[in-house]
């Protein structure tokens, strides 16, 4: 290790929390796993240089030849069907963009919104302005409130730092069972690396489909059974994937995507209106990142999402610095949020002071369906089970989707 990087390290290890920032983006020491090198550049801009030279980096020329094959998989999956792929949308910028293109190349969408119980106002209303603009067909997927609150209860009674992993399980749960009832191989995703390419592990828990995770929160903090939500954890993927075929393909990554020229677009084109921070189109992933986040687990999730920016060249860090120096949202807002969310959860103000007051518990301790045991046990099921999945796969789709 050079001096330069070791003098650094001891520092670190030395200051007992002294705050120290990225040389080139705004993560900082309030990442716990964070370490820099001797010209002061996190760990965490070097990994997002890799995987953006080996994906966003690439030519121009050659991610377009890539993406016109993958369009043409799908068009050609969804011969003689009513779609060829699945998208499902929120509202933000991000999955509104992907609807936009998917008009724009020619490909066939079923449009899935899912509706937990938090859409923002302005969320819906983006919703419907779009799809009277695409003209695309479109569906809503209604979870079940009384399972969903109890779950979303039990990851806030159990201090784990993401406790947006409900949202994102069942969503992706319900997108495969969506895609295998209608004959869909493809779902889109809006997932991309110029904007999410950076997620500090200690931020978040992945990934979101880990049912034994899921289950054991919602053990020991809930209070009923999982009957109606559509679960997905790895035993539900396999049977998905291989019985029905379905893939999930981020096709953001193959094209330019500057944020700020996107929400032009989407304004402009389609009628769009901004809702403001990353995800906000959500009332409880707004009152989550700006206010649970910051002050309970000293996390400001725009430190990530402004160094995405930075390290794809679309902001300055002092631009970035500057939209940090503001609150996260509002103080007149986040008191009504607070109101809001306390009484759609049934939360008194003492509980909500002491969920907020007890310290982070560690998310990986509950279990993982990645751990060793369970590998050794998944690896066995997949050998049983390829012959049978071989010969049954035709019977088992006709009988799934007639049921």
């Amino acid at each position: 290790m050079e001096y330069g990087k070791w003098l650094m390290q001891v520092l670190l290890l030395t200051t007992m929390g002294e705050f120290i920032q990225c040389n080139k983006c705004v993560l900082d020491t309030t990442v716990s796993d964070i370490n820099f090198d001797e010209h002061g550049v996190c760990n965490y801009c070097y990994n997002f240089q890799r995987l953006a030279e080996i994906t966003i980096f690439r030519p121009i020329e050659q991610r377009t030849r890539e993406l016109n094959v993958m369009i043409d998989r799908i068009k050609k999956a969804g011969l003689n069907k009513p779609y060829d792929c699945l998208l499902g949308v929120s509202g933000g910028v991000d999955s509104s963009f992907l609807a936009y293109k998917a008009k724009e190349w020619g490909l066939r969408p079923l449009i899935v919104h899912f509706d937990n119980g938090w859409n923002s106002e302005l969320a819906v209303k983006n919703i419907e302005t779009i799809l009277k603009k695409l003209q695309f067909d479109f569906r809503t997927y209604v979870m079940d409130w009384e399972e969903f609150k109890d779950i979303q209860l039990s990851y806030l009674r159990s201090s784990v730092v993401d406790i947006e992993v409900p949202t994102d399980h069942f969503i992706f749960g319900s997108l495969y069972r969506i895609a295998a009832k209608n004959n869909i191989q493809y779902i889109l995703s809006g997932a991309n690396i110029s904007t999410e390419g950076i997620n500090p592990r200690p931020w978040i828990f992945s990934p979101k489909t880990d049912l034994v995770n899921l289950r054991a929160i919602h053990r020991k903090f809930g209070s009923g059974r999982i009957r109606k939500l559509p679960l997905l954890g790895r035993y539900h993927k396999y049977f998905f994937e291989k019985v029905f075929a379905i893939k999930t393909i981020d096709l953001l990554n193959y094209i330019p995507y500057k944020k700020e020229e996107v929400k032009e677009k989407l304004k402009t084109e389609l009628g769009w209106r901004d809702y403001g921070g990353k995800h906000y189109e959500s009332v409880y992933t707004r009152f989550y990142q700006g206010y649970i986040l910051p002050g309970k687990f000293n996390i400001d999730k725009r430190k990530a999402h402004l160094s995405n920016l930075i390290c794809t060249g679309q902001i300055s860090k002092e631009e970035a610095l500057q939209e940090l120096s503001l609150p996260t949202y509002s103080d007149v807002e986040q008191m009504q949020d607070k109101a809001f969310v306390a009484k759609k959860l049934g939360i008194g103000e003492e509980e909500f002071h002491q969920i907020m007051q007890a310290p982070r518990a560690d998310q990986y301790s509950f279990g993982s369906e990645y751990s060793s045991s369970f590998e050794a046990k998944f690896r066995l099921f997949r050998y049983l089970m390829f012959i049978p999945v071989f010969l049954l796969s035709p019977i088992i789709r006709i009988v799934y989707r007639i049921k």
